[in-house]
């Protein structure tokens, strides 16, 4: 469904008896419960034309209107935040993101962001398909995994790139540091992700009512109670890397969400690094390729690791 717009859905027979907020965030797993939850008490879903409960329990035929509004408008500064930038011309930029940096402004995150600093060096050079709080983000990485990110600077460009990414064509490699040894030298993990059925902040295999989600991987190095991982995404879904390690029981080291609360190193956030990225350059035609060192926290503790053996 689109960020914003107005939808009207015929509940089918074999949808009765699920509460309305359980229906909706199922069907619209990009959105959270309590999005709709917030939705619904504002009278923003309407059953048959008139106002209802989160905990109304939908029946055959019902008529669910559906509004989403507007995002409000919030005025993102430009603001003077270093950019390892990799490479940069006329149609791309390759930024290799830090540690502890969100990608574009969210609730809670307005300033500091990858889009802030993006705003203050590009200046009006960004592409403006995924309008003002994403101004040339195509693809993004999560606030705490570091690494390559594709910039697009106009909208042919962001119209080219993106197009490779929902064909599944552009070259996305992962570096992983996860728990346990995993005996198998490479594999595949092809398992649906969706929101997770209980708390919906979360993702995970969800056979129903994910999307295909496939991983693969290799190993790299082994440590006895860890292994070093080459993480390649065929689809990239919210946390595919995270979740898809984690329900094959090698949790990333440093996840606390999706692995242990108890981690045996102190590290902010996952061990994670989208190394590589490569795919056809939007004027040239040509494929490209792009690489870059692990960070500094990462190579600190393989290193750790590897005396320790």
């Amino acid at each position: 469904m689109e960020n914003s717009g107005k939808e009207t859905v015929v509940i089918h027979e074999d949808e009765t008896g699920i509460r309305l907020d359980t229906w909706l965030s199922q069907k619209y797993t990009e959105y959270t419960r309590s999005f709709w939850q917030r939705l619904i008490k504002d009278g923003n879903i309407l059953v048959n034309h008139a106002g209802c409960k989160a905990n109304y329990k939908v029946r055959e035929h019902d008529i669910i209107t559906i509004t989403i509004p507007s995002p409000k408008e919030i005025a993102i500064e430009p603001e003077d935040i270093p950019l390892n930038i990799v490479y940069e011309d006329s149609d791309i930029i390759i930024v290799n993101k830090p540690k502890g940096m969100v990608v574009h402004p969210s609730a809670g995150h307005y300033s500091g962001t990858l889009v802030n600093a993006l705003l203050y060096h590009c200046r009006e050079e960004l592409s403006g398909i995924n309008g003002e709080l994403r101004p040339g983000i195509v693809h993004r990485i999560d606030q705490d995994t570091t690494g390559l990110l594709i910039i697009c600077k106009n909208d042919y460009a962001h119209n080219a790139i993106a197009k490779q990414l929902e064909v599944h064509s552009v070259t996305r490699k992962y570096v992983a540091l996860v728990r346990d040894n995993i005996i198998e030298d490479e594999g595949t993990i092809d398992a649906p992700i969706g929101r997770h059925p209980v708390d919906r902040k979360k993702m995970a295999v969800n056979y129903q009512h994910g999307k295909r989600a496939v991983t693969h991987y290799r190993v790299l190095e082994r440590f006895g109670q860890y292994t070093l991982l080459e993480c390649q995404l065929e689809t990239g879904r919210t946390h595919q890397i995270r979740v898809h390690l984690a329900s094959i029981h090698h949790p990333l080291v440093g996840d606390t969400v999706y692995g242990s609360s108890k981690q045996p190193f102190p590290l902010q956030g996952q061990c994670l690094h989208a190394k590589v990225i490569g795919f056809i350059h939007p004027t040239s035609g040509k494929y490209v390729e792009f690489d870059s060192d692990l960070p500094d926290y990462f190579v600190h503790l393989l290193d750790r690791l590897r005396h320790s053996m």
